[in-house]
This record gives structure tokens, C-alpha cells and sequence, in this order.
């Protein structure tokens, strides 16, 4: 499988393995490991997780898997986020300098490695301190305890102005993409990030599975058109969806989240699919919240 470069020392495999629902899969250590395997068998070589997830325990049952199966850390590049946390049930956000180090150091343990390829801010705060934020991000890379840094879900004013204070060492904005979601095109984030050569990271591809609804009828507006031209390229309508991000020339790199290989394996299909270039625009609007112009 092809390679996403992010810097001079990090490439992303083009699909990545999520495991924001890790904890429901109810997997033994073991199971777990043999499925990474079987993504670093197809080429999926990139695993993103988050302290948040299953509240630390998808962090916890990932480090279970290396070590179950030391050989697998080795393998690929380890992603993970800090900055969103619950107080007596109420979120907030927390990317101030010492949460942010001791955020590292808990993941760190959690996975049983000694870094991360890349460390995300996993959202953008309304309080953040530039300056606090990036002496933490820039520590913890001398350090060696983080290779990369990025964000997730960054608008383009907190975006550009962390990368300010970071001296432009941001390589990635992970942010939600679909047919039924634009936030980031009306924003103008995928302008900046295309200007500037930095590739996206695209969580919730199928928005959630959503885009399967009939009774969503933004979903079932796009599909009509997804299916038509899947029906054309002889492909899956999933597959169509994420060639049809992997099309932008920004160079995104989508997130598959399931724990099916089958369904894994049609995102890696995607790679082959040549859309034309007038059916981008066709589900592009096919939702009708876009229009062009």
C-alpha cells in the first residue's frame, strides 16, 4: 500500500485502522493482536486511538495487544490525542502546558511504548493558550516521546495560530469528512490545508454508518447518486466514498473504524478506483447543502 508522507519522518499508511469503539468489541488481548496483524498484512500500517476513547480503556487494551505480541509495535505508527476530559460527567477541554505532559506520559503507559509517531490536540479549545500548548507539543518531541504533532477538529484561526507558535511543525488536522458533512470545506480548513501541503486525516468517512439510512434523507439523497456511480465503476458505493476523498488533491487519509477486514478491505479498494473528475463534484453537491458556484 502506498504511503501518505506527513514530514521527513512520517508516513501514514493511505487507509488507517481507527479504534474509537474498541472497547465494545469485547476482544481478548490475543484477538486483538492476531486483527493487527491482519492490517499490517493488508498494508494498513497506521492505528489511531485517544485517551478519551472507552474512557483510557481502548489505550489500556491496545498496549495489552503489544505485549501480547511485542513485534507488532515495531510495525506501524501509533497515533493518539490528548485534550478533551469528564468532571463529574461534565466535558471540557484541557490543553493547558502540565495536562497536556502528563496526558503523554498516561498514554504512554497505557499502549506499553516509550512514543508516539504522532500526538494529536483532539479538539480545539475555547480556552486554549497558544504558547502553554506548543512548549508542551515541542517538549515532549525533544524528548523523543512524540515523533509528530497535529490537531483534530481545528478550525483554521486556531489551527494557524498553534502552527504559529509551533514554528509550522503541525503535519496534520484530523478532522470529519463525508458526503453529508462539509464543515471544514465552509470553514476554509481544506483550503488552508491543501495550500499549505498538509495532508488531513478523515475520521468518519461513512459518517458513522449514517450514510447506510434510508430514513436520514441527506444520506439518501447522496447515496442515490453514490450507487449510480458505483454501479458504474463496478465498485462497492463504501469504496466509492472513500476514492472520492482520497481524490481531493489536499491527500487526505480516511480512517476506517470497523472491526470487520472485509470491510477494511473495501476501503483498500478505494485505492485503485479512478473517479472522473465531474463525478468528485456529482456527490459533492448530491446532498444539497453544497452548491457550484
Amino acid at each position: 500500500m502506498k504511503k501518505v508522507k506527513l514530514s521527513e519522518g512520517l508516513s501514514l499508511s493511505a487507509v488507517v485502522q481507527g479504534f474509537w469503539r474498541l472497547d465494545s468489541w469485547k476482544w481478548s488481548a490475543e484477538e486483538l493482536a492476531r486483527f493487527m496483524n491482519e492490517c499490517i498484512d493488508r498494508g494498513v500500517t497506521t492505528f489511531d486511538t485517544a485517551e478519551i476513547y472507552g474512557g483510557t480503556l481502548c489505550e489500556t487494551l491496545m498496549g495489552q495487544a503489544f505485549e501480547q505480541d511485542r513485534a507488532i509495535r515495531n510495525k506501524i505508527q501509533l497515533v493518539s490525542k490528548t485534550g478533551i476530559f469528564k468532571e463529574g460527567g461534565f466535558g471540557y477541554y484541557d490543553t493547558r502546558y502540565d495536562r497536556v505532559k502528563q496526558s503523554c506520559e498516561e498514554s504512554l503507559k497505557r499502549l506499553h511504548t516509550d512514543h508516539l509517531d504522532l500526538y494529536l490536540l483532539h479538539r480545539e479549545a475555547p480556552c486554549i493558550d497558544f504558547e502553554s500548548t506548543a512548549k508542551a507539543l515541542t517538549e515532549l518531541k525533544k524528548e523523543g516521546k512524540i515523533g509528530e504533532m497535529g490537531v483534530s477538529n481545528f478550525d483554521p484561526h486556531k489551527f494557524n495560530g498553534l502552527n504559529r507558535a509551533v514554528n509550522g511543525q503541525l503535519v496534520t488536522n484530523q478532522i470529519e469528512w463525508n458526503p453529508v458533512c462539509f464543515e471544514h470545506f465552509n470553514s476554509g480548513m481544506m483550503d488552508d490545508l491543501t495550500a499549505s501541503g498538509i495532508h488531513p486525516m478523515i475520521w468518519s468517512p461513512l459518517a458513522g454508518g449514517r450514510m447506510f439510512d434510508p430514513n436520514d434523507s441527506l444520506c439518501a439523497a447522496a447515496m442515490k447518486t453514490i450507487k449510480r456511480i458505483a454501479k458504474k465503476h463496478d465498485a462497492d458505493p463504501s469504496a466509492i466514498i472513500y476514492a472520492w476523498i482520497m481524490y481531493h488533491p489536499a491527500g487526505a487519509v480516511p480512517i476506517s473504524g470497523s472491526n470487520r477486514l472485509d470491510r477494511l478491505d473495501t476501503a483498500i479498494k478505494a485505492l485503485d478506483i479512478r473517479l472522473e473528475h465531474y463525478e468528485w463534484y456529482e456527490i459533492y453537491k448530491a446532498s444539497g447543502q453544497q452548491a457550484i458556484r
